[in-house]
């Protein structure tokens, strides 16, 4: 038997055991799991370096080594991700609907897990805690398959977690880890159907792509981010360079990042070349359309390619545009429905963009940088979803649960 089945076995085993799990006994066990990530962070920082050292060594660009990166910091913001899970309300068993029917069934809608959910990820070993929080929290089990280039980050969390999990009432089984790096293993998950309930794929959209047009098991699409930033005429300048700034150059290798800059012509008249200027001392490349190359002499041509790239990069699209409808086609062209901006004082026009344009998160005078699980007050997230059924958004507690009807009856039966 392949690792792939043999480990998704292992999980759907768990279910039935983590199904009978109180609130409180899964929260114990995910504090546990926090602790000893904290207490063993030294141990992780090793294996996290083993996987640095071999991504220099292949040439990996410095902000996808900034996404698999790990420090004393992170791994606290790791483990307080539990804590707020913990903190978090659990949907399990809530009821979602009562109906009273006429005969005199009592049905009664409520909340229960997926249960085994397939987590396939990139170079980000802080979703191998996220995805483990937020699974057991709500009684699924998970099956973990991360990118190779964080693979000693990952074999050293998982066994710190197996450790923790041991002295619990969760069962260990409930969270694997897929060690075969080879692409067979991921396309093998895509198609485990009954063992597996639900594939998640987060990353790249080569990535996402490759799970929704391989997969037979049910996929929750989590979409690449080619994120906007709109500065209308009226936008105040000073508001204006912060959330740009913020946008692109916080953190550029994450899916919220801006990756391209639509600029009214009236607001570009007087501000863009200091904004420009901004990005420039801080080390942003910055790709034009004409307009903007006409302001902004060191600017390097933009092409319909580069629209359509997900940089995340010190990399940064500028395009000049005459007016809101000019913007919002630009986005409907190039967006991936991920997380959008409008930086006005214009009520009217900050309305008209929030309610026309398709994405999961649309935003008014605030950086796309807050589309986050945790800054949403989720804690951890699964993933941010760009579909449209089930789950939009960052992807919480709630995402991971399904519903089952359970009807109370007297003796009815159907004429």
């Amino acid at each position: 038997m392949s690792e792939v089945r043999e480990k998704a076995k292992l999980a759907g085993t768990a279910v039935s055991v983590l199904n009978r799990l109180t609130t409180a006994q899964k929260n114990d066990a995910l504090l546990v799991v926090a602790d000893a990530l904290v207490r063993n962070s030294d141990a992780i920082l090793a294996a996290n370096e083993e996987d640095l050292q071999r991504g220099r060594d292949n040439g990996t660009s410095s902000s996808l080594l900034d996404r698999l990166a790990l420090t004393h910091a992170r791994i606290e913001g790791i483990a307080e991700g539990l804590r707020q899970i913990v903190e978090l309300p659990d949907p399990v068993g809530d009821v979602m609907e009562t109906i009273n029917r006429p005969n005199g069934l009592h049905i009664i809608k409520r909340r229960v897990p997926l249960g085994v959910i397939g987590i396939v990820y990139e170079a980000r070993p802080n979703v191998t805690v996220d995805a483990m929080g937020l699974c057991l929290k709500t009684g699924n089990a998970v099956v973990l398959r991360g990118g190779s280039s964080a693979l000693s980050s990952n074999r050293q969390i998982l066994k710190i977690i197996h450790e923790a999990l041991a002295g619990t009432q969760v069962p260990v089984d409930a969270v694997q880890l897929i060690e075969d790096p080879n692409r067979a293993s991921v396309d093998e998950m895509l198609k485990l159907n009954g063992l597996l309930d639900v594939v998640i794929p987060r990353g790249g959209s080569s990535l996402i792509q490759t799970v929704v047009q391989n997969a037979t098991v049910p996929v929750i699409e989590t979409g690449a981010g080619i994120c906007h930033t709109y500065l209308d005429a009226s936008a105040d300048p000073v508001m204006a360079t912060e959330i740009a700034m913020n946008a692109k150059v916080q953190r550029p290798s994450v899916c919220n990042s801006m990756e391209t800059l639509l600029v009214h012509e009236a607001f570009a008249a007087q501000h863009l070349l200091e904004l420009a200027n901004r990005f420039k001392e801080a080390g942003v490349e910055l790709r034009g359309d004409e307009a903007a190359r006409q302001l902004i002499s060191w600017a390097v041509p933009a092409t319909d390619e580069d629209y359509a790239t997900e940089y995340n990069d010190y990399i940064l699209n500028v395009k000049i545009v005459r007016n809101l409808d000019e913007a919002m086609a630009h986005i409907a062209r190039f967006g991936t429905k991920h997380s959008e901006c409008i930086v006005t004082q214009d009520s009217a026009n900050a309305e008209r963009f929030q309610q026309e344009v398709d994405a999961a998160a649309v935003y008014h005078n605030a950086s796309t940088r807050f589309t986050d699980g945790f800054e949403f007050g989720f804690g951890a997230e699964i993933g941010i979803s760009t579909q449209k059924l089930h789950a939009r958004g960052p992807m919480g507690l709630t995402a991971l649960t399904s519903s089952k009807y359970i009807i109370q009856g007297n003796g009815q039966i159907r004429q």
